[in-house]
C-alpha cells in the first residue's frame, strides 16, 4: 500500500465519520453536495476515485477545510513546553495554528498601578485562571477573576493581569500578534 492509498483511505473514512457524526443519512449529504447517493457511497467504499471538484463539495458540506479532510494524521501528538525562568512561563506552541501560543504562568505580584504600564498591541488573548484570583486591568475596567473563570479580549486595549490575595496561575492562549506584543514580557 502506497502512501498516496493511505491518505485516500484516511480521507474515506474521514468522510463518512463526519457525515455520521452530523447525523446524515447518504440521501442528507447528497443533498447538500448535489451529488448522487450512489456516487457518495462509492467514495465512502473507495469503489469510486475522488476528484479534487467532489473534495470541495465535500468539505464545504461537512462545514469543514480542504486542508482538515487530507491533512495526514498526527505522528506527533505530544508537545513539550519550553520554560522561560526568568518570568515564571512554560510555553507551547500550537502546531495546529501557527503562531498560536499557549502560555502558563503563576503569578504572585499585582497588576501594575500604574495606567502606564499597561500594554495595548494588534492581537486577541484568552486566558482562564487555574487557581487563586486574578485581576485583569483591561482599559478603564477591572475584573476580579477567580478559578475557572476565563476572559477573552483584543490587545489593543491597554491591559494588564497581576495576583490578588496571593498568588494565582493563569493559562493564556495568545495569537500571533499577541505573542509578538507580549515576547519578552511576563504575559501581562
Amino acid at each position: 500500500m502506497t502512501q498516496d492509498d493511505d491518505l485516500d483511505g484516511l480521507v474515506r473514512r474521514r468522510v463518512r465519520a463526519l457525515r455520521v457524526a452530523q447525523g446524515w443519512s447518504l440521501e442528507d449529504l447528497a443533498a447538500r453536495t448535489r451529488m448522487s447517493q450512489s456516487t457518495l457511497s462509492r467514495i465512502e467504499t473507495g469503489r469510486r476515485r475522488l476528484t479534487l471538484d467532489q473534495l470541495a463539495a465535500l468539505a464545504r458540506a461537512l462545514d469543514t477545510t480542504l486542508d482538515q479532510l487530507v491533512e495526514r494524521g498526527a505522528s506527533d501528538v505530544v508537545s513539550h513546553p519550553v520554560h522561560d525562568a526568568s518570568h515564571g512561563l512554560l510555553r507551547w506552541a500550537l502546531r495546529a495554528a501557527p503562531g498560536t501560543t499557549v502560555v502558563r504562568q503563576r503569578m504572585v505580584d499585582p497588576p501594575p498601578e500604574n495606567p502606564a504600564r499597561m500594554r495595548a498591541h494588534p492581537g486577541h488573548e484568552w486566558l482562564v485562571v487555574l487557581s487563586g484570583t486574578a485581576l485583569l486591568l483591561l482599559g478603564d475596567q477591572r475584573y476580579r477573576m477567580e478559578t475557572h473563570q476565563a476572559a477573552e479580549f483584543p490587545t489593543m486595549l491597554p491591559h494588564a493581569i497581576g495576583a490578588v490575595g496571593g498568588p494565582c496561575e493563569v493559562l493564556g492562549i495568545f495569537d500571533r500578534d499577541a505573542r509578538r506584543g507580549h515576547q519578552g514580557r511576563a504575559g501581562e
